[in-house]
């Protein structure tokens, strides 16, 4: 991606398409704010691998980047989260799709009461969007750690289960590993000789109550 023409990174000051504000959540604890191009959609969103999550409102470029900045400050809400944050709490995700937008209902509901709005950007109302079956997580067994880097020599081979954002979820002989395909850039793929992860792989810090034992 160009970074000088991402409105992520500030690089554009003055486009005239309308923008969405939204509220992302990723997992337990983990509520972000953000803006994306009205006519992108939700694309961005699970691009971001987000989980669940609402607009604001709609309006400007700096109108729509002005109520970001006041969500952030009245609040405290983030504009980024890691995704090593995100992929950990994917394994403890509530089973209803009324617990996983309780968060974002709270937020939601904060920040309509906040003053301050630009007068141009028009608010929307609280309609939560649930993306645990578009990405294959519904029923899919809990990742239970993340290749931390490739390595000549290595591999790792295993079924597809579930995809969120750039995260391929693997079920390999020892359970489930989350594979950023970002770190795949300049790798050949071949066929894999066994279905051994014979890659650096960080385990996930659980709760006491979801951890579990065994996995490589």
């Amino acid at each position: 991606m160009d970074r000088a023409h991402s409105v992520a990174a500030d690089g554009i000051a003055d486009d005239p398409r309308p923008y969405h504000v939204y509220l992302a959540w990723f997992g337990p604890g983990l509520v972000k704010v953000g803006i994306t191009a009205v006519e992108r959609g939700p694309a961005r969103l699970l691009e971001q691998g987000a989980v669940c999550f609402t607009w604001l409102g709609a309006g400007p470029l700096m109108a729509a980047r002005r109520t970001e900045e006041l969500l952030r400050a009245a609040l405290r809400v983030p504009d980024r989260i890691p995704y090593a944050e995100k992929r950990a709490v994917r394994a403890v995700l509530p089973e209803t799709e009324e617990e996983r937008a309780a968060e974002i209902r709270e937020v939601y509901g904060k920040a309509v009461r906040l003053g301050g709005w630009p007068e141009s950007l028009t608010p929307e109302p609280f309609r939560p969007v649930d993306h645990v079956r578009a990405f294959g997580l519904a029923g899919a067994p809990a990742a239970l750690g993340e290749v931390r880097e490739l390595v000549a020599g290595g591999s790792l081979s295993g079924e597809l289960v579930a995809a969120a954002g750039p995260d391929l979820h693997l079920a390999a002989p020892g359970g489930v590993v989350v594979l950023d395909t970002r770190l795949m850039r300049g790798w050949e793929l071949v066929p894999a000789a066994s279905g051994e992860v014979a890659f650096p792989v960080r385990h996930f810090e659980l709760p006491a109550d979801h951890r579990q034992e065994g996995l490589f």
